[in-house]
């Protein structure tokens, strides 16, 4: 096990004997971490990400109970999404003047064979998937592949360039059915990041599966790249 250093320790003491809270007081303490440091420790020196992480009822083996999907948040994620399109003609044209970082078809599919992979989402037209799907080793264990359900195969291709080029966001529960999901940086206001997590969580509520039973959302933490979590109230 890895050795925890002194400031995550320290940063520990002060989380954990915490209750579940709301959404604002949750965000206020994790931004309280950091200038909670004695000056005898160091602080974090970038910018963390703050993750929302949701525990749910459900079985996720059950592809019924299966909770997938997209947002675009209030105020981002702080960071710019570099977005290629696998896309021909009229489409093509209409991604690169929607702000798409690189377009192409069979062109671009021969650099993805190659290796190539420095890009954060793949959008794909429908007639571009004879293409696209035989990259699926390349691209489905990054999780780049384009897929229907989480909008990256579309015909509506300006629409779909310019929502993750705002920061749009994708999450899955994992096998012990908890979703974690990107919520803004630590550099962001009380306000923008509560707004964030609040639109998250009626999100993925708004997801519950119809086979479901008992409670749906059953925990949730807040917490930042080097920071401890801090417990939301489930409800």
């Amino acid at each position: 096990m890895p050795r925890q250093s002194k400031r995550f320790l320290f940063l520990l003491e002060q989380t954990k004997d915490l209750a579940a809270v709301d959404v604002a007081a949750a965000v206020k303490k994790l931004k309280s971490l950091e200038p909670s440091l004695p000056k005898t420790i160091k602080p974090c020196k970038f910018d963390q990400t703050v993750e929302v992480s949701v525990r749910l009822g459900i079985d996720p083996k059950q592809a019924d109970q299966m909770v997938r999907g997209s947002i675009v948040l209030p105020h981002g994620i702080g960071k710019a999404k570099r977005v290629a399109v696998f896309a021909q003609g009229e489409n093509a044209e209409i991604a690169r003047r929607s702000g798409a970082d690189h377009v192409g078809s069979s062109d671009l599919a021969d650099k993805v064979k190659g290796g190539w992979t420095d890009f954060d989402v793949a959008i794909a037209t429908p007639d571009m998937m004879g293409v696209v799907g035989p990259l699926g080793r390349v691209l489905g264990p990054r999780g780049l592949m384009p897929s229907p359900r989480a909008g990256t195969v579309t015909t509506d291709v300006a629409n779909a360039v310019r929502e993750y080029k705002a920061g749009k966001v994708e999450f899955k529960a994992d096998d012990a059915g908890i979703v974690h999901c990107v919520a803004g940086k630590l550099s962001f206001s009380e306000s923008q990041l509560a707004e964030n997590i609040e639109a998250l969580l009626k999100y993925i509520r708004s997801l519950k599966p119809a086979s479901s039973k008992g409670v749906y959302v059953r925990s949730v933490t807040v917490t930042a790249t080097m920071s401890p979590g801090v417990p939301i109230v489930a409800a």
